[in-house]
């Protein structure tokens, strides 16, 4: 029977790029082990595809016993390799070949997979592919899934360790209900951007603020904003997958940050917390404030709870301490970056409060957005910007990817080192 061989897979067509342009032309070759988390790589092959990554695969022969290739297969949209064959497939992806992939990842992976790696045994499509892109220096990455007790076997500590010093990249566990799970698809897509994107930061101490405030009213009641935090988590994420040395101080949100290295985070509510925790930070090379801090606060602190059958209720309000200004005066020779969000006015407008924010607080770059668009708002996956510079400057970002936003806002910054 003749296998059907479309010029370009559906898959394909579908998703690459869907999202962003992250991965935009990186090739990435899966190794799937015989691990039962073999069955979350589908997600995260597809996660990694809408940001623009082309997706390869290599199974052993007990993942084929755990998921179908064709699965795999459909997933991806190429042909999975179960076995090496006479067009001598780990070569051609991950030795010094024009169509070598950008890097090898093994997800999951079992002990027995990483203790054959750490052994040079290539006995299996997945490992001979590891050994060749060692050969080739092609980067590699390991995602580790199995009971926690395997994991913290001394030798397969030992393994890793060894695996780590030469160069090889690991991506999790996460320790839960006594396994080393497999780490979420959105850390793996975190992990292989910091592994893909160049180190244009290294060295940089970059600190981002990020989500609402809460102002206290009574001890149970608060005023505060609908900020998810999500552009200022995109902004920290990228800055750290660039080799940048972050420091991301979030409000309360629902966000989950995913664990990449290069990123501490300090969880606040009130501006005087972010404030309290800029003090605390010794030195900065870019601040960016893209927090929605709240600019009143009121005037005298109440106790206890607000009785709730009041007629009436009157709240004195005065201005809160501003964040930014504080970074200004702390680290003069830092590079300050505000943000200003607006409803409801002419784009002219929106420019013109932009500056004169950026003149008054003197900023280095203004970030200015509506956020009563449905594609705008606090709560959206995606963002339109206006970017303001000091000599007014002005640079539309159609809308996009918060993530793509924050990519070309850091390209932007990097512009005034």
């Amino acid at each position: 029977m003749t296998k059907f061989q479309p010029s370009t897979h559906s898959s394909k067509l579908e998703l690459i790029g869907s999202k962003s342009k992250l991965l935009a032309e990186k090739k990435v070759l899966f190794g799937l082990t015989g691990s039962v988390a073999v069955l979350e790589i589908v997600r995260t092959a597809r996660l990694l595809m809408r940001h623009g990554a082309e997706v390869y695969a290599a199974m052993s022969s007990a993942a084929i016993d755990l998921i179908h290739p064709n699965l795999v297969e459909w997933a991806i949209g190429n042909p999975v390799i179960t076995e090496l064959t006479g067009q001598i497939e780990h070569v051609h992806l991950c030795g010094e070949h024009p169509a070598k992939v950008d890097l090898v990842l093994v997800a999951p992976s079992t002990a027995n997979t990483i203790g054959k790696i750490a052994s040079g045994i290539d006995d299996t499509p997945v490992t001979t592919m590891v050994t060749t892109a060692l050969g080739t220096g092609i980067p590699i990455a390991i995602v580790p899934a199995m009971h926690a007790t395997m994991y913290e076997n001394p030798i397969v500590q030992k393994n890793i360790d060894y695996l780590s010093q030469i160069g090889i990249h690991f991506i999790g566990p996460r320790k839960e209900e006594g396994k080393a799970k497999i780490a979420t698809s959105e850390e793996i897509l975190e992990n292989v951007i910091q592994i893909l994107t160049p180190n244009d930061y290294h060295g940089k101490k970059v600190v981002v603020t990020a989500g609402p405030t809460r102002i206290w009213i009574d001890e149970i009641r608060f005023i505060s904003n609908p900020s998810s935090g999500k552009m200022g988590l995109a902004l920290a994420l990228e800055a750290a997958s660039r080799g940048a040395d972050v420091t991301l101080i979030i409000g309360p949100t629902t966000l989950t940050i995913p664990n990449i290295e290069g990123i501490e985070t300090i969880e606040i509510e009130t501006p005087q917390e972010i404030i309290q925790s800029i003090d605390k930070i010794k030195t900065l090379d870019i601040f960016i404030s893209a927090a929605a801090i709240s600019d009143y606060e009121p005037k005298e602190s109440l106790q206890g709870k607000i009785p709730s059958k009041k007629a009436s209720l009157t709240i004195e309000l005065k201005p809160a301490p501003k964040v930014i200004a504080h970074a200004r005066d702390k680290f003069p020779q830092g590079l300050i970056i505000g943000f200003k969000a607006e409803t409801n006015i002419s784009k002219e407008e929106l420019i013109k409060r932009a500056i004169q924010r950026l003149e008054e607080t003197q900023l280095d770059m203004m970030v200015a957005n509506f956020v009563n668009k449905p594609a705008t708002g606090f709560n959206a996956e995606t963002n339109e910007v206006y970017i303001i510079k000091k000599s007014h400057k002005e640079i539309h970002l159609p809308l996009s990817s918060k993530r793509m936003i924050a990519k070309k806002i850091l390209d932007e910054i990097k512009e005034l080192f």
